[in-house]
């Protein structure tokens, strides 16, 4: 989750972090190792900006923490980090570190995205921490798209820099898919949990008169009792075994303001073993014993000046 990142005194700009900011690297594409930059400053990389270089780490394994621009996002690998130029950044990594960074010109980038793909400028210019589901991870792999990347930064044949920056755009081409399936992926699984709700709810109507364990319920939908009880907090706040007892106790007052059946056959109606255990549960729940639900909700119903007891 994001947070505020603690304020810093002084912001230093540089190219690359360590190298001065006024080097010539307007037409370039740059590869290492992460470790390799990192372990040069104890895997403690304060808050700079690159003027006019976009990075994009690809973290395979390890982890730690990145701030951007204000927010900090916990970093476990696989992920993929994208620190758009001018971004005030910085890197705490564990020591267990490990992956790939590219640097690049930023406005080269969005030169060719502009021309080729347009959509693609959303991913150039807003930083992002993506983590990596291995199973919607299809074409061009992500290692090998750096391999790819790092062999013409480190090659010097013509049109180097031609080469890796349309391979840096083929590295974006594949983040904008891959944020696009991680938004679907959450809209489905928020799409799932209000049909689980609702079918959930569904279930407590049907069955409020019945003494019903959470196991019953969870078999019905489908899910665990542990998925079920998630569900329930994450919806209601309580636990699944409290939302039932809850819809019992909300047709038990239902029937006690509203029917003239004895607390006994009510107790018997709501599935329960007898009279006391019902009287039990419901003041329990209520703090009051049914007798005193029923006389209260009869009062309330009375019109004014109408008492229920003899004057």
């Amino acid at each position: 989750m994001a947070h505020d990142q603690p304020r810093r005194r002084t912001v230093l700009h540089f190219a690359l972090y360590g190298a001065e900011a006024d080097q010539p690297w307007v037409d370039m594409v740059h590869y290492e190792r992460i470790p390799l930059r990192a372990g040069r400053f104890d895997f403690d990389i304060e808050p700079h900006v690159h003027d006019a270089l976009i990075q994009v780490l690809y973290v395979t394994g390890g982890g730690g923490e990145t701030f951007i621009d204000g927010r900090t996002w916990a970093v476990e690998a696989p992920c993929l980090i994208v620190v758009p130029a001018r971004s005030v950044h910085g890197f705490r990594f564990r020591s267990d570190i490990d992956g790939h960074v590219i640097t690049a010109a930023q406005s080269a980038l969005e030169s060719l995205a502009m021309t080729a793909a347009p959509d693609l400028l959303e991913f150039i210019r807003t930083p992002t921490v993506l983590s990596i589901d291995p199973d919607i991870e299809r074409g061009t792999s992500l290692d090998a798209l750096f391999q790819s990347i790092r062999h013409e930064a480190e090659s010097h044949e013509r049109w180097q820099f031609t080469a890796g920056a349309a391979l840096a755009i083929t590295l974006f081409v594949k983040i904008g898919r891959l944020s696009e399936s991680a938004r679907l992926s959450a809209g489905s699984e928020q799409r799932t949990m209000t049909a689980r709700i609702e079918r959930f709810r569904a279930l407590l109507d049907r069955h409020c008169r019945e003494r019903r364990p959470v196991a019953s319920y969870a078999d019905e939908m489908g899910v665990t009792t542990g998925q079920l009880s998630r569900i329930c907090r994450a919806t209601f706040g309580v636990s699944a075994i409290e939302a039932i007892d809850a819809r019992s106790i909300h047709e038990a007052k239902r029937l006690l303001g509203y029917s003239t059946l004895s607390v006994k056959q009510i107790a018997s109606e709501l599935g329960f073993q007898d009279e006391a255990y019902f009287g039990r549960f419901f003041r329990k729940q209520t703090g009051l014993r049914p007798t005193e639900y029923r006389s209260s909700a009869h009062d309330r119903s009375l019109p004014p000046g109408k008492g229920s007891a003899a004057g």
